[in-house]
């Protein structure tokens, strides 16, 4: 006991009251003397920093040439006097309430920025506008803390040297408002078209609540909830200019959000590059987030549009200019908008792939970027309808999954392909029948015609079958974005969007044997002495070799003997070349597609009908139905025929896939057996009991006869079946694809 009470005595004679204040107060002393002393070594700056001063983006194909330089426009400085006083204040009212009475600083949001940094919990809040901009003119965006201390002093000799207007003209000018706008100027030619000068305050609370998170409010390309925020900041603005009486509660009422214009290009991008510079900027910009040179997109974008960058595209002028040509021959010149109202709705994206690399090697995104500013090539807002049906056949390829009952799943594999025949699972209907195009009825085929066909109830039983949950999988792992997306049966019509970019990828993974490609379109990229390092487009195996192989063998049988046989087969400069494609079309023909390869190319070709820009700068999707004058629009056609003239016009010379499957070419039509019509479909997709052996002959470019004929194992002939119908028999369609169902 004696013991314990000695140790005691000895804690407090150690710690006592007096000793205890007298560290803390020797403590703040130092730190005082501490900030005496960087406050008399560190000087405001004589000049802004670099990147104050904006500088030209150079953009390059891949040989060298120059694409584009852009970056140069985007910043004009204007006087504060050129800015109405209502403006003005409503950068006050959004960022720093207490601007005009503070001492330059906000010493408890600096403290909470420096702790942030120290603890790595990321980006500074609560700075003032004079901290603001110190940090944009004088500094650097990096958060660490010894540029924190500089911001911090800096701001209180610019706050007894400058007055606060020169400090508001200067935070207003050197401010990132997004689209590449540096200062109001130019974010209010960006946004409303016209000066600062004219800007109103509804107008200018928008503008002021952009700064917080420039890329997520900008109104064209924000999603449901960026709008919601944005107007959200907007009114949070607009009421402290209230509370600062600085507007009137009865005007505040009367004002409503002001939807800024759509984006317009700069000069110098129109036509292709505007799309392409866009692409590749998006791209370096996802990359320095990635490599952690950037904390968000917003910061990613600032460091981009600052400029002092040379961006190397993978871009081949000779293809790039190749898919142009091919655009304009086979769909634009057609197209009379004062004739016909559809021709004006009519919009096109195509992405070129090289499987082997990843490289994206030739992008259409639309008639002219300074006339529709949004990239078709990577838009993801249409349905990639039947294209979705190879995904389908991977994954059951893939998991080795057999029908309900029990056999396995290859290309000859007998499902009945009965229109509208309810989907079943365990002898239980789903609750989903979907209608193949114009309700044919098929009867009992084989996966590999209802793929040439594309038939829509055999798929959709197919996905059952295998499990949507492994159908989703496999697309995810093959490329496609499926985050967020349900593990539901009608996802196997193809119903999620998706861009031709995207598809491209999708389809270059099943090209290149299983192994993963993720489309690049930026080769290199650099910055004075620093060079980005991206990653390889190609990555691991993601599906089996011999999965992907015989997808690839039975989408040979789509251009050979199914829906693009017209357009792709018989080109006049095809010459032979092995093709595997699949084409789509998406519910009410809204979206046409086709998407298909050869061993050394893959290009996805999207059609998609956009109405006028409403009202909120958003577009209506709307019907291609009567497009240069004919009727449905669907993948066989103009997207098939824009991408025979451009790959056979790329290819060079001819080349064979190199399969390792047992399915054989899929080009000579499989024995079908004869289809016979119930009153009730079954509820279960048949299997055959014996089936011909597929074909393992090389794909040629000669038409079959109008009724191809097969080997069967007996020696027999037997020739092509021709479906039947409830209704009036259509016969077998010239290519499938529905306006209501999302057929090929």
């Amino acid at each position: 006991m004696r013991s314990s009470g000695a140790e005691r005595g000895v804690i407090r004679r150690l710690f006592t009251w007096k000793k205890i204040l007298g560290t803390f107060f020797g403590l703040c002393l130092l730190g005082m003397g501490a900030f005496v002393v960087l406050f008399m070594v560190i000087d405001v700056p004589a000049s802004g920093n670099e990147d104050a001063r904006i500088q030209s983006n150079i953009y390059r194909y891949s040989d060298g040439s120059i694409l584009a330089r852009d970056g140069a426009l985007n910043r004009e400085v204007v006087d504060l006097d050129k800015v109405p006083r209502e403006v003005q204040r409503t950068f006050v009212a959004a960022e720093n309430k207490t601007f005009y009475s503070d001492s330059g600083v906000d010493l408890k949001g600096t403290a909470r920025g420096l702790i942030n940094t120290l603890s790595g919990k990321g980006k500074q809040g609560g700075s003032t506008i004079t901290q603001q901009y110190v940090k944009n003119y004088y500094l650097t965006q990096d958060q660490t803390v010894s540029r924190k201390l500089k911001e911090l002093i800096i701001s209180l000799k610019v706050d007894q040297q400058m007055s606060k207007n020169d400090i508001l003209a200067g935070y207003i000018n050197t401010s990132y408002y997004g689209r590449g706008a540096y200062g109001i100027q130019a974010a209010a030619q960006a946004y409303y078209g016209i000066d600062a000068e004219d800007l109103n305050v509804a107008q200018g609370a928008y503008l002021a609540a952009l700064l917080q998170a420039p890329n997520q409010y900008d109104w064209a390309v924000a999603s449901a909830e960026g709008k919601k925020l944005a107007e959200q900041r907007w009114n949070y603005v607009l009421n402290n200019m209230v509370e600062m009486h600085w507007l009137g509660a009865s005007e505040r009422q009367g004002l409503k959000f002001p939807v800024p214009d759509a984006p317009k290009a700069a000069p110098g991008l129109e036509g292709q590059t505007g799309y392409l510079v866009g692409a590749a900027k998006e791209a370096l910009e996802k990359q320095l987030v990635s490599d952690g040179t950037a904390a968000d997109l917003d910061e990613a974008k600032a460091v981009v549009d600052a400029g002092g960058w040379t961006i190397t595209l993978n871009i081949d002028p000779k293809k790039q200019k190749l898919l142009e040509q091919a655009v304009k021959k086979k769909l634009t010149s057609k197209l009379d908008p004062k004739e016909r109202d559809v021709d004006a709705d009519v919009q096109a994206g195509a992405a070129s792939v090289d499987p082997k690399t990843g490289k994206v090697l030739a992008m259409y995104g639309g008639v002219d970027y300074v006339k529709h500013y949004q990239n078709n090539a990577t838009r993801r807002d249409y349905q990639v309808a039947s294209t979705f049906k190879p995904l389908i056949l991977a994954a059951a390829l893939e998991n080795d999954s057999t029908t309900q009952d029990g056999q396995p799943i290859t290309a000859s594999t007998v499902y009945d392909g009965t229109s509208e025949r309810p989907v079943v699972d365990g002898g239980k209907k789903v609750g989903f029948a979907p209608p193949n195009e114009d309700d044919v009825n098929y009867g009992d085929v084989t996966v590999q015609t209802a793929m040439n066909k594309s038939i829509n109830s055999v798929f959709a039983q197919m996905g059952v079958d295998v499990g949507m949950d492994e159908v989703m999988k496999t697309a995810g792992e093959l490329g496609m974005d499926v985050d967020g997306l349900q593990a539901v049966p009608a996802q196997t019509l193809g119903s999620m969007g998706a861009s031709p970019l995207e598809m491209a990828g999708v389809y270059a993974t099943l090209d290149n044997h299983g192994k993963k490609v993720t489309p690049a379109i930026v080769k290199s990229a650099e910055h004075k002495d620093r060079e980005v390092d991206f990653p390889n487009p190609i990555g691991e195996q993601v599906i089996s070799r011999e999965a992907a192989d015989s997808v690839t063998s039975v989408l040979t049988g789509v251009v050979d003997d199914g829906t693009a046989r017209l357009s792709v087969r018989e080109a006049p400069n095809r010459d032979g070349q092995q093709v595997a494609g699949k084409t789509g079309t998406s519910d009410n023909n809204k979206s046409a597609w086709f998407t298909g390869y050869t061993p050394k190319l893959v290009t996805s070709v999207g059609l998609f009908g956009e109405g006028a820009v409403g009202t909120k700068n958003e577009s209506k999707q709307v019907s291609l139905k009567g497009t240069a004058g004919g009727g449905r629009v669907n993948g066989g056609g103009f997207p098939a025929e824009i991408w025979a003239a451009y790959t056979f016009g790329a290819m060079g010379s001819t080349s064979e896939f190199d399969l390792d499957t047992d399915m054989g070419a899929g080009v000579t039509p499989t024995v079908e057996p004869t289809p016979t019509v119930t009153e009730m479909p079954s509820d279960t997709p048949s299997a055959p009991e014996t089936s011909a052996a597929p074909s393992t002959e090389a794909p040629t470019s000669e038409a079959p006869t109008e009724a191809p004929t097969v080997e069967p194992s007996d020696g027999a002939t037997t020739e092509q079946p021709t479906p039947t119908a409830t209704r009036p028999t259509f016969g077998i369609p010239e290519q499938t694809g529905s306006a209501r169902d999302g057929g090929g």
